[in-house]
């Protein structure tokens, strides 16, 4: 990437434009809780007047002790009541007002879809602040080695529709919740159109999609979006064009702002996708629930905990969350390295809200974090205590080292049984089969006893928990699942673990896969 402005960066009008969200991002670095301590007396305040806040005892001037004291930690599953009292159209349940969008996700915690408020706060105040703030950060980290401002970003969205539950809201992914409410000004930076982007049904969209995106081959400078649904547009864009790789379709890509799952088993083949060592991969932490986090500097691949951003947050020492104790503590007194399930309280009036994730801090001056698992997404069951961080690690190195790629796997127990030891199975779509797949399987299960001391010591002996068990699916198995499930697009995922054989019966219902030979 080659030019720049010819004034000093400092002085030119683009700093003008990045001056207010970049020295917001440089303040929650150098001084976060200030921003905590203003984000709780905002919420306390505009909460005490709803219907939630008068039953639980919300005051504007309430201590942070008193605060732990009156609201209680909750699911989606408890607070559901109160969700479905806001789907009706009734005003001043959970936030001031009547909500009028609501980002609909099923997750990967349960089956049902899950409806998350989307008021005119979180939007203004979360969800756009915090993607002015990045695009703002990214600016500032490559000035004079970035055209993002002279090209447009893909961005991949959802589907939108009016909520079955009355004409007064509507409901949709996240991506499309917010690409339907995006100011004009931002459009201008975006392709391909809303018409196209917010299309329903994914076999048309992708080809239309594709099809846009070849008309504007000379504008594009990036991506924003979901891994394994950029991979799905790049392979249709291949097909499409039979270039050897993206960068011969836009020669001017930068960059992919990547979220909702991990990129590790995914960057191998996007090494192939984009292989320029100027392109950059900046991670989101963006969900249905808020925008937590982004990926600030090129020296790490942590994230920037987002602290002024209409979130206030606690956390749960995973040891005690595993216990059943649901004590959370403030950013204050986290500790680096400690596993923590995440805790918000939000002005999508989401109040002391279980979001389901588990991250660990890597830095406290500022404040970074990794996502590494979920609360309900992690395999316990031989007392082996497996994240999905560790699975993903372990696949990853299976895949280096025998030439292996993937386009998405899930993993599940197999029980113990009169006679049969236990096991774990692992359902891939491989793009690329291993060389020798019995290789395969030692380098993942070998990963795995050096990442995880209790895994090791199930295993030792063969005696309870034998080894990885793999079957190779047919490419699109996956997709056909979340297809049947009406999960397909947007923000639904396949679960990486699951204590239970609820998911992979399912899958392995839907085709024949090869198991390797143990």
């Amino acid at each position: 990437m080659t030019g720049g402005p010819r004034t000093p960066f400092w002085l030119s009008p683009l700093y003008a434009l990045l001056r207010l969200p970049y020295n917001r991002v440089r303040s929650i670095r150098q001084a976060p809780f200030l921003a905590q301590q203003k984000w709780f007396r905002y919420l306390l305040r505009r909460g005490s007047s709803t219907a939630y806040g008068r039953t639980v005892g919300l005051a504007p001037h309430l201590s942070y002790a008193d605060f732990q004291k009156r609201v209680p930690i909750v699911s989606y599953e408890e607070l559901y009541p109160c969700i479905e009292q806001a789907l009706r159209g009734e005003e001043n349940i959970l936030w001031p007002g009547q909500v009028r969008w609501f980002a609909k996700s099923s997750g990967t915690t349960n089956d049902r879809s899950k409806f998350i408020p989307i008021t005119r706060e979180s939007l203004h105040y979360t969800h756009f602040r915090a993607a002015r703030d990045m695009f703002a950060t990214y600016l500032v980290l490559y000035r004079g080695q970035t055209q993002l401002l002279q090209g447009k970003i893909i961005s991949i969205g959802g589907s939108h529709q009016i909520s079955p539950l009355g004409a007064h809201a509507r409901a949709g992914d996240l991506s499309a919740v917010l690409l339907a409410n995006m100011p004009r000004f931002y459009r201008f930076f975006r392709a391909p159109s809303l018409e196209i982007a917010l299309l329903p049904h994914w076999e048309e969209k992708v080809p239309r999609m594709a099809q846009a995106l070849l008309r504007e081959r000379t504008s594009i400078v990036g991506l924003a979006g979901v891994p394994t649904w950029t991979v799905v547009l790049f392979d249709e864009l291949l097909r499409r064009t039979g270039a050897a790789h993206i960068l011969e379709v836009f020669p001017r890509f930068e960059v992919f702002f990547h979220g909702a799952v991990s990129f590790t088993p995914y960057e191998a083949l996007f090494q192939k996708y984009l292989p320029a060592p100027y392109i950059r991969y900046m991670e989101v932490y963006n969900a249905s629930e808020g925008f937590f986090a982004f990926q600030d500097t090129s020296k790490y691949k942590d994230m920037l905990l987002l602290t002024d951003h209409g979130v206030f947050y606690e956390f749960i020492p995973f040891a005690s969350w595993e216990r059943g104790y649901l004590e959370a503590i403030p950013l204050e007194e986290v500790q680096v390295g400690e596993t923590y399930a995440l805790v918000i309280t939000t002005v999508g009036g989401l109040w002391r809200y279980l979001i389901g994730d588990t991250v660990r801090f890597v830095q406290k001056d500022p404040y970074r974090l990794r996502i590494v698992g979920r609360t309900r997404h992690y395999i316990n069951a031989f007392g082996e205590e497996v994240m999905v961080e560790q699975a993903e690690a372990a696949i990853r190195e299976a895949c280096a080292a025998t030439g292996a790629q993937i386009q998405d796997f899930t993993v599940a127990p197999i029980y113990l049984q009169a006679g049969q030891r236990g096991a774990h199975q692992w359902l891939i779509e491989f793009i690329q089969l291993p060389q020798d797949m019995d290789q395969f399987v030692t380098v993942l299960d070998t990963t795995l006893k050096r990442l995880n001391s209790d895994y090791e010591a199930k295993r030792e002996g063969d005696l309870a928990l034998g080894p990885p068990r793999v079957v190779a699916l047919p490419l699109g198995t996956f997709h056909r699942w979340l297809k049947n499930k009406g999960r397909l697009g947007g923000q639904n995922k396949v679960p990486r673990l699951s204590n239970d054989r609820t998911y992979v019966e399912e899958i392995l219902a839907l085709g024949t896969g090869t198991a390797t030979k143990l």
